[in-house]
């Protein structure tokens, strides 16, 4: 089954939109996993034990796991994932964006080592920095488009002088995704929660591909706007939330805490959706 099958499959069964980023932050998790050897393990697969029956997908970013000499948990995780939640499907969240031989092997990492099902990337290198991750025939590639932080107006904004229309840059990538760059179907795009208003242009142009949409949540997007305006019945959304769930608690209780937060995330998407 490759990634939108997955994906599809996830969000009819678990009635859901929404997706758990696991971004665990050693100095925010519980006390009770403070002196863990392994707390960044233990505190995710907890999280996901807890909410794979409520998600579409899971998120786990992997800066959060290398930064700490951690990617043996990743990987421990991963496994974990695939054995408890074969369902769901999993985005390694990498923002890589290199060409040649080192694309390739950013792309061994997250489909190989790690048996990622999609992997975020960054598209300003140009198709060369992509076309390694489409040689995985099944998975996924979603292309940083019109992201959620503030600076990115300094480029996705900026209109492209030399391009028919001179379409604005997040534009014109929604365009290469939705066309000539999506040669087998794989891609998607990553368009921030926090811009409703260009989440639907994103889609006017992209009308089919899936959107990853980060944001809601502890970065304050609107869950019913953004799916209002990317929701689209052969266009999925992907609605990430990750601190707003995984630090619902910071006692014992934690993953119960966190299923509810995840409970009252999916039900907000939901019933956003046209009846």
């Amino acid at each position: 089954m490759d990634f939108l099958d997955m994906l599809r499959a996830a969000s009819a069964q678990n009635a859901s939109m929404l997706c758990v980023g696991l971004d665990p932050e050693p100095t925010r998790l519980p006390a009770c996993l403070h002196e863990g050897p392994n707390r960044l393990y233990d505190f995710c697969a907890a999280i996901v034990d807890a909410t794979r029956d409520l998600v579409c997908a899971f998120k786990p970013q992997i800066a959060y796991f290398a930064a700490h000499g951690a990617e043996d948990q990743l990987e421990r995780l991963m496994q974990h994932m695939r054995a408890n939640a074969p369902q769901v499907p999993i985005i390694l969240d990498a923002k890589r964006g290199d060409i040649g031989s080192t694309a390739e092997q950013y792309a061994k990492e997250a489909f190989e080592r790690y048996g990622a099902d999609a992997v975020t990337l960054s598209p300003f290198m140009g198709f060369d920095s992509v076309a390694p991750y489409l040689q995985y025939p099944g998975k996924g590639a979603f292309l940083l488009c019109r992201t959620s932080n503030p600076g990115g107006d300094d480029l996705q904004n900026q209109r492209l002088a030399d391009v028919e229309g001179q379409p604005r840059l997040y534009e014109h990538i929604a365009r290469l995704a939705q066309g000539p760059w999506n040669r087998n179907g794989q891609l998607g795009l990553v368009v921030g929660a926090t811009y409703p208003a260009e989440i639907e242009r994103v889609r006017a142009l992209a009308p089919t591909v899936p959107l990853l949409i980060p944001g809601v949540g502890a970065q304050g997007g609107d869950a019913a706007a953004t799916v209002r305006a990317g929701w689209r019945p052969d266009g999925p959304i992907i609605v990430n939330s990750s601190r707003a769930i995984l630090y619902a608690s910071s006692g014992k209780d934690f993953a119960q805490a966190a299923r509810s937060e995840a409970e009252r995330t999916r039900a907000m998407l939901q019933a956003a959706l046209p009846a």
